[in-house]
């Protein structure tokens, strides 16, 4: 086991580099891409396609997407996959120096740039434990530092940057995203070589796709990592539908004191995303789960019943610490345990599961809030949380956890055979199906 103490290596502080300045660029166009849709149309569902259509591509080919990543090299899928969206954002670029920007052609950018966040972020997690030896407390240290820089550069200083940009032309958010992308690709190209994960029998990458959608359903602990964010994002997404009206309603705030209470919850998140470890530490990775899952389900019962904005405010930055600490971890043990020809289906079936959760939670929300009471979706988004927490507690638990780690521990001793002892150092050789658990 790696010391806390321990240093990154070298080529980490590049790509967590590349991964700022990339979020920096997504943050630019979080915040710009609604206002400038909302120069060219006032129509609701029109509106609605633009932001739909970045999703899209994980719903539609978030497991193949993963198949492929497992096929490709990782390094290289994503410093192409980062000069491609560069060289796509150049259409909207000129179309907006021309004065011929359509919702159709932002709608179709946007899903564009989600195929190719798709396999990038997928390759970034399979890159990412090959890069640390899938060492559990080197994943969990460089995930923080990835998770928190993102939070920082998406959360804070993207939109407020991409508003600002807006304001002087339409291009000129589009273009700032493009350079990020360019930055990124020519860091990530720096980034050092590792080994390739086997070649599996050649089959189809739909039974590839299969294969890596059953080995998370047949795994009792990744599963449970998996159910995690899925279930969280119904109870999240039926959250911030009725968010905004919420504040507005109960707690009387304006578009001013609504953005601030979005700034508590992102603060709450840069907290979880730098104590994560810590936690992990003290508690166990499994336990460390377990209650800051329990957390964010307590966090958004008390938003339900804050009597003030400070009570709503300090809630949300709560919330916002479990799910900072819990993005953390669980992509880290997932990294630690799962086997390198494995892992973009892996990530990507987990990533999928909670993308398509998330518009039945926005439908559950707005449901809810029209039959009932604004507080209901919140009450009911609490108690499916603290429901989550319970069934999967004994899924991610300690024990799981250690059994897992251990059982994906490279062997520390040669076996004596030169053959078998060279095939483990290179990485080669079959890696085992999990056992049903």
């Amino acid at each position: 086991m790696t010391k806390a103490t321990d240093k990154l290596p070298t080529g980490f502080g590049r790509l967590w580099t590349a991964q700022t300045v990339s979020s920096l660029g997504d943050g630019v166009m979080h915040g710009a891409l609604p206002l400038l849709a909302l120069t060219l149309t006032r129509d609701p569902m029109a509106l609605a396609a633009v932001t739909a259509a970045a999703t899209l591509p994980w719903l539609l080919f978030g497991v193949l997407g993963g198949a492929l990543v497992d096929r490709w090299d990782r390094r290289r899928t994503m410093w192409v996959t980062d000069l491609a969206r560069a060289a796509l954002l150049a259409i909207p670029v000129a179309a907006a120096a021309l004065d011929a920007l359509s919702i159709a052609l932002l709608a179709a950018v946007a899903f564009l740039l989600g195929l190719g966040g798709l396999l990038f972020d997928t390759a970034a997690a399979a890159y990412l434990p090959d890069l640390l030896r899938r060492d559990p407390a080197l994943l969990e240290r460089a995930n923080s530092r990835l998770r928190g820089a993102q939070t920082a550069m998406y959360g804070f200083a993207g939109p407020p940057a991409g508003s600002a940009l807006l304001a002087l032309g339409r291009a000129f958010p589009l273009l700032a995203d493009a350079v990020s992308f360019l930055l990124s690709a020519l860091l990530v190209r720096t980034l050092p070589a590792v080994p390739r994960p086997v070649p599996e029998a050649r089959e189809s990458l739909l039974r590839q796709a299969r294969a890596g959608a059953s080995y998370v359903f047949r795994d009792r602990l990744l599963l449970g990592l998996a159910l995690r964010p899925a279930v969280g994002n119904v109870a999240f997404l039926a959250v911030e539908t009725v968010l905004a009206l919420f504040t507005h309603d109960r707690l009387g705030l304006g578009t001013h004191g609504f953005g601030l209470l979005l700034t508590a919850e992102a603060a709450g998140g840069l907290l979880g995303a730098g104590i994560a470890s810590q936690l992990s530490r003290k508690l166990g990775t499994g336990t460390a789960l377990t209650c800051t899952a329990a957390v964010e389900g307590l966090a958004i019962l008390g938003l339900a019943a804050a009597p003030n904005p400070y009570a709503a405010g300090l809630a949300l930055a709560a919330c916002g610490a479990g799910m900072g600490a819990t993005m953390v971890l669980g992509p880290s043990l997932r990294q630690a345990i799962v086997p390198a020809h494995l892992m973009g289906r892996v990530a990507s079936t987990s990533r999928m599961l909670a993308m398509c959760a998330a518009p039945f939670g926005a439908f559950l929300g707005g449901w809810m809030a029209a039959a009932h009471d604004i507080r209901t979706p919140l009450y009911a988004a609490g108690l499916l949380l603290l429901a989550m927490t319970a069934v999967t507690a004994t899924m991610t638990g300690n024990r799981r956890v250690e059994a897992a780690l251990r059982a994906a521990a490279p062997p520390r001793q040669a076996s004596g055979d030169p053959a078998e002892d060279g095939a483990a150092a290179c990485g080669t050789g079959p890696l085992p199906s999990p056992p049903p658990r």
